[in-house]
């Protein structure tokens, strides 16, 4: 699995609308950031009842940390002049979980198929534009279980704590029990230095215990 994946610089289900005109036909792209098939279709199918009188509404969305999932729809238009080449777009920018969905409404004056994968092409090229990058890392959740008397010194280490790569800790939170139980995230290549960190802060007396993985955002 990749230990890092590129989206759209937004939260889940914020994104960014941008409009361009060409020959009187105006497209209206809407990007948004996504985590399944389900809320990407309901972008596309909340676009659809929005602008329901427009002609076309075609759409592209890429999914998983491996973008392996990947859909596009000409929603009428000539096969292959819309959907294939908005998801060309987000393909070449290395972007997932994210759909872009463009409606058109027809001007009047034909584009013909070079002029449609122009458009399309554009108008979803302009909202990444528009959106900006942000990078997800993969990051190993670890645990720390530490007596009550040094909780709150390590706690205070490891929030300052740099390794030498140069990647921050990410304190996690304190869980209190019968001992305290400090959460900490480490992507997976400072695994080692940050036990060898924690070895050296508490002389050898102290280990960490994987808990899971989860996603983390790191804004470009």
């Amino acid at each position: 699995m990749s230990e890092h994946f590129l989206t759209i610089d937004a939260g889940v289900g914020a994104g960014v609308d941008v409009e361009l005109e060409i020959k009187r036909s105006r497209f209206l792209t809407r990007l948004r950031r996504v985590t399944s098939e389900t809320e990407a279709r309901a972008v596309v199918e909340e676009r659809r009842s929005a602008h329901f009188d427009a002609n076309h509404h075609c759409s592209a969305f890429v999914l998983g940390p491996d973008a392996r999932t990947a859909r596009s729809s000409d929603d009428g238009e000539p096969a292959g002049t819309a959907g294939i080449p908005m998801l060309g777009v987000l393909n070449s920018n290395s972007l997932t979980d994210v759909v872009a969905v463009v409606t058109r409404y027809f001007g009047g004056v034909k584009l013909g198929a070079g002029g449609l994968v122009r458009a399309y092409s554009d108008a979803v090229a302009q909202a990444v534009q528009a959106a900006g990058v942000r990078t997800v890392e993969r990051r190993h959740l670890l645990s720390i279980e530490v007596d009550f008397a040094t909780i709150g010194a390590l706690e205070g280490a490891l929030r300052g704590m740099v390794l030498p790569s140069g990647t921050a800790v990410m304190v996690e939170g304190v869980e209190w029990a019968e001992c305290a139980r400090i959460g900490v995230a480490i992507p997976e290549a400072a695994l080692a230095e940050f036990d060898a960190a924690l070895a050296a802060l508490s002389a050898g007396s102290l280990t960490a215990t994987r808990s899971g993985e989860r996603w983390i955002d790191h804004e470009n």
